[in-house]
């Protein structure tokens, strides 16, 4: 597969979270990806254990307020911005970004004093993408394409 170039910051869409088009920060000196989420926590629902959580902040655009369950997750130890271990939440979801569809794992944390409430790192970027950093939104010009 040819690696197509992305910028700095691109729109993404994840769908299985019902988001379209927002706006996700490039960080090749992260390996996994993050997603800014809130009220995350473990229930039982019907016998089984779920992760419950908001995505986004409620100040974005395109906060929705709703929560959503996932059944299939895991926990993982992660380096943050300071260097400090941390356990994460961790879920696999749908990403499209430069009209290409993806499976991708994303760890949840609080990303309320960041700039960006979504970051991609080098995992789903490996072998695909190759980052301009001099642009942003590169990938819009693959979406037309389909």
């Amino acid at each position: 597969m040819e690696q197509k170039i992305i910028g700095r910051k691109e729109k993404i869409t994840l769908p299985e979270l019902g988001l379209n088009l927002v706006w996700a920060k490039i960080d090749t000196g992260a390996y996994t990806s993050s997603l800014h989420a809130e009220e995350i926590r473990e229930e039982e629902l019907e016998g089984k254990k779920v992760l419950k959580f908001q995505i986004l902040m409620p100040k974005h655009q395109k906060f929705t307020g709703k929560t959503l369950v996932f059944e299939k997750y895991r926990e993982k130890k992660v380096k943050n911005s300071f260097g400090q271990a941390e356990i994460r939440f961790l879920i696999e979801t749908k990403i499209q970004l430069a009209g290409e569809t993806y499976r991708a794992e994303f760890t949840l944390t609080d990303r309320s004093s960041m700039k960006n409430s979504i970051l991609l790192g080098r995992k789903i970027l490996r072998g695909k993408f190759l980052v301009d950093v001099s642009k942003t939104n590169l990938g819009k010009t693959y979406r037309k394409k389909k």
